[in-house]
């Protein structure tokens, strides 16, 4: 009888646990389908709404790091001034790791399909839980 009361109290904290992982993922999942239609809207201020709008926001890329939110989305308008240069952009999730109820970690591939020549590429992102949305803090695409 013990036994089964030290399974049920062991399923107990499982479940619920598992339960939240699993939302968080989904939660996730449609913050990067947002932006994702937000670039093929040609809309990179929308794009990066899964950001954190933060001196913290670290993006870094072939051209190295940058920092900060405001420097993120200058660099963003710079390499795309105009929905012909963004295109449209398919992303894959490949794997997304919840490391904590604060933080995950997930890693997917993009590609752009554009007229001036497709390009595609690798990306991580280590994001953070605040408020109940999950935001992008760390992104390495390349």
């Amino acid at each position: 009888m013990r036994a089964i009361l030290i399974a049920l109290l062991v399923l107990g904290t499982i479940v619920p646990a598992r339960a939240q992982e699993s939302r968080d993922e989904g939660l996730i999942r449609v913050m990067l389908q947002a932006q994702a239609a937000e670039w093929n809207r040609g809309n990179i201020e929308g794009y990066l709404v899964g950001y954190l709008r933060s001196d913290s926001l670290v993006f870094l890329g072939k051209s190295g790091p940058t920092y900060g939110y405001t420097a993120t989305l200058e660099r963003y308008r710079k390499s795309y001034p105009d929905a012909a240069a963004m295109g449209q952009l398919t992303t894959t999730i490949l794997k997304i790791r919840l490391l904590s109820p604060e933080y995950a970690y997930v890693t997917g591939r993009w590609e752009l399909s554009r007229t001036a020549g497709n390009l595609n590429g690798y990306y991580t992102l280590l994001m953070r839980k605040i408020g109940g949305e999950w935001f992008i803090i760390e992104d390495h695409s390349s």
